[in-house]
């Protein structure tokens, strides 16, 4: 099989035409992460994440020279298509080793970035299933400040009724009611410059 990808020749021709013949397009040449959260964000208003081209490109950046955690970009890319443009020759081992934990998320959670829901601000991503069972949230801390507060993120498109739980390292179990109302805390004090944290709910219906 053949995918053509058109280009937004640096974002500013991401023509919904050419979805016709080609069903992802790259959505800019500015590669950096934390601009891409605006890029790729800003998109969504009219593109669906699957047509989005999305990836984890090397550090210092091309376009900003800002230096971006391996972890927060890839973070980023996940909400698209997903990919890698960076030389693997110049990898640690163990960022190849983190490399491959990312590629191995990437396809168990395809379908559902692909096919989900999306809902999302400047700080935030998330995409949820149609059937409400399963939730993917995407957080970005773009500068730490000293003594920040915790935050709460209020979730979005959950069943309120369906008892959620927070993926297996917290165990901890939540209503959608409360995801929506009272939402999760974000403890700041985890949070360094240009950092990003991915959290999964599944119901338990």
């Amino acid at each position: 099989n053949i995918l053509f990808e058109s280009c937004s020749s640096g974002g500013a021709r991401f023509d919904p035409g050419m979805l016709y013949y080609a069903p992802q397009t790259w959505t800019s040449d500015d590669t950096d992460a934390m601009e891409r959260i605006k890029i790729q964000y800003g998109t969504s208003y009219v593109y669906p994440l699957s047509s989005m081209g999305s990836h984890v490109s090397a550090v210092p950046n091309q376009q900003v020279g800002r230096v971006t955690p391996l972890s927060t970009r890839a973070d980023v890319a996940l909400f698209g298509t997903f990919g890698y443009e960076l030389d693997l020759n110049r990898l640690t081992e163990k960022e190849k080793d983190l490399i491959k934990d990312q590629i191995c998320f990437a396809k168990k959670y395809r379908t559902l970035i692909q096919q989900g829901v999306f809902y999302g601000n400047e700080s935030a991503w998330m995409v949820v299933s149609e059937d409400k069972n399963e939730a993917l949230v995407g957080y970005y801390n773009f500068l730490s400040v000293p003594n920040g507060p915790w935050k709460r993120l209020y979730l979005k498109g959950l069943d309120k009724d369906k008892k959620y739980i927070m993926d297996e390292e917290h165990l901890k179990l939540y209503t959608g009611d409360e995801l929506m109302n009272a939402g999760i805390v974000i403890n700041s004090k985890h949070h360094s410059d240009f950092s990003s944290e991915i959290f999964v709910f599944r119901s338990m219906e």
